[in-house]
């Protein structure tokens, strides 16, 4: 990636689940929270991870384990993007 496309910088922290950082599970939920900006990331469950279930990482750490975050760069606050599979193309809509 020749220049970092998210306005937040690469060391901002993330919450994802920890399957997702540790055994390289599917991200297929992503949030970009209204309320404070914060960036989450699931697997196919979007409910909030439990205590024991969330990592605290990197946005650019994230984005190293799946480059196609990338394409979420732009997605704005109060979203969310979902998808089905690592190939299927992410689909956005706004978090009610």
């Amino acid at each position: 990636m020749a220049e970092w496309p998210f306005q937040d910088v690469p060391n901002v922290a993330v919450t994802a689940n920890k399957r997702i950082v540790h055994q390289g599970e599917l991200i297929a939920y992503v949030s970009h929270d209204a309320d404070d900006g914060g960036w989450q990331f699931h697997t196919s469950d979007p409910a909030p991870p439990r205590q024991q279930d969330a990592a605290v990482v990197s946005l650019r750490e994230i984005v190293q384990l799946d480059p196609t975050v990338a394409e979420l760069a732009d997605l704005p606050l109060g979203w969310h993007a979902w998808r089905a599979s690592r190939d299927a193309q992410w689909r956005r809509a706004p978090t009610s």
